[in-house]
């Protein structure tokens, strides 16, 4: 394979996936600078934490999360044209009610999302639209534990999809949920889409209190 399929530059490695991501969000919230969590040490060279990094975008009445890491990010390495990398990044618009510590829950989010990445990776898995994640605790996923948000649903980011140089990329859009709410779901009461609508938001608000 030819070097340029690697390299932008003899300096810079190619960036086609990231580069993609990134004008998306630029587009939608333009001229800003994003808060940007990295690990120490990237997954490639021997790291804990699939992801290469979670941004965090400032959309007025939340911070629209995303990250970066479950599609190709660099050069298409998969043999699989249609889709780049597992074909997905996980998104989450996180409210700002009652945010104590902006800076600590979005910190705290991004892990949440390197521990999502981890199950994808570990056991090859893709997370689809419309799928519950049933954590099995009575603790908020908050940093100080005191939201009665303990798992998630998943539904399509109205940011919607990519098509870049490595293939397809969909926003998958995290929702928190309390365990009263997902128990209807697990029982086969309702589907995800019905919880959803009853909802009737997107956002992941730790300071509300529940629907049921």
């Amino acid at each position: 394979m030819s070097e340029e399929k690697y390299l932008n530059s003899p300096e810079e490695p190619c960036m086609d996936g990231w580069n993609a991501i990134t004008a998306a969000f630029s587009a939608l919230y333009p001229g800003q600078e994003p808060r940007h969590f990295a690990p120490e040490l990237p997954y490639a060279l021997g790291g804990d934490e699939p992801l290469d990094g979670v941004s965090a975008y400032d959309a007025g009445d939340c911070w629209h999360i995303v990250s970066y890491g479950l599609s190709e990010l660099y050069a298409k390495e998969s043999d699989d044209p249609e889709n780049s990398g597992f074909g997905f990044e996980l998104t989450m618009r996180l409210s700002k009610n009652g945010l104590q510590d902006a800076e600590a829950e979005l910190e705290n989010c991004a892990a949440l999302l390197q521990s999502l990445a981890q199950l994808c990776f570990e056991q090859e898995e893709v997370i689809s639209p419309y799928e519950y994640i049933y954590t099995g605790q009575e603790q908020g996923v908050d940093t100080d534990s005191l939201s009665k948000i303990c798992g998630f649903i998943t539904l399509p980011d109205p940011l919607g999809s990519l098509s870049t140089p490595n293939g397809r990329v969909d926003f998958v859009e995290l929702v928190g949920v309390t365990n009263r709410e997902l128990q209807p779901v697990l029982d086969g009461h309702w589907s995800v889409r019905d919880l959803a609508d009853k909802l009737g938001s997107d956002r992941t608000d730790y300071s509300r209190k529940g629907i049921l």
